[in-house]
């Protein structure tokens, strides 16, 4: 199986289809009849264009190096590896790309290591041909999105927020609380600003929140309700 659809030479996938203004997204899928399937819709779309395509973590790499994606769709199960890998990567080398987990698993513990590498949105693949097209788009510009069905039942099952923090979040999550800035908190914790920043975007996710100020207001109504019990 090719993991690069027919009519996309790799010799000029970096100048394949560089409208001006369009989103340009990779899908990354290791079922061909998927991928191609998902390529059409986003092909179709106004403003939206598929410069790449791969069914590997390899070959996604090596493509997304190529062609500079602003958005790229990941499956999480792939033959060598997992779009969990994909995310990490990309995090390192290309932070500015916006990943998308679109996936058959409807798992809270690969949604919350999703977030945790960076993804702006998980969704499932019964999710309509619209619907992605709309969520590249509000990914491309810099939000976050989750199934809904997803948020609705993580919500039922856990009435603590910060249930699903990693202790790293839980760190920042608190620093934030002190309201020390995005730098100071790298310099405390010993970590490069770029990864606070991420972890910021995975808890904001995670506790349903869209601003850091939120964080904030939440951690200082946390202490004062400790502070008064």
């Amino acid at each position: 199986m090719t993991s690069l659809a027919v009519g996309y030479d790799e010799g000029v996938l970096a100048n394949e289809k560089k409208s001006d203004g369009n989103i340009r997204v990779m899908i990354v899928d290791d079922h061909e009849i998927v991928r191609r399937g998902i390529a059409e819709i986003v092909d179709r779309a106004e403003g939206l264009e598929v410069v790449a395509e791969a069914g590997t973590v390899a070959d996604a790499l090596r493509r997304a190096d190529l062609v500079l994606p602003d958005v790229i769709l990941v499956d999480l199960q792939l033959p060598d590896g997992t779009g969990i890998d994909i995310m990490d990567q990309l995090g390192k080398t290309h932070p500015e790309i916006r990943p998308i987990v679109l996936t058959s698993f409807d798992d809270d513990e690969a949604l919350a290591e999703s977030l945790e590498k960076g993804a702006r949105a998980y969704i499932l693949k019964t999710v309509r041909g619209a619907e992605i097209t709309d969520i590249i788009r509000v990914v491309a510009a810099g939000r976050i999105l989750l199934d809904e069905r997803t948020v609705t039942r993580r919500r039922a099952d856990h009435d603590d927020p910060t249930s699903d923090l990693t202790p790293s979040e839980r760190k920042v999550l608190e620093l934030i609380g002190d309201g020390l800035s995005n730098r100071e908190i790298g310099d405390k914790l010993g970590v490069a600003e770029k990864t606070v920043k991420n972890h910021i975007t995975s808890l904001l996710s995670k506790m349903g929140l869209q601003r850091r100020t939120q964080v904030a207001a939440w951690v200082a109504g946390q202490r004062a309700a400790a502070w008064r019990n």
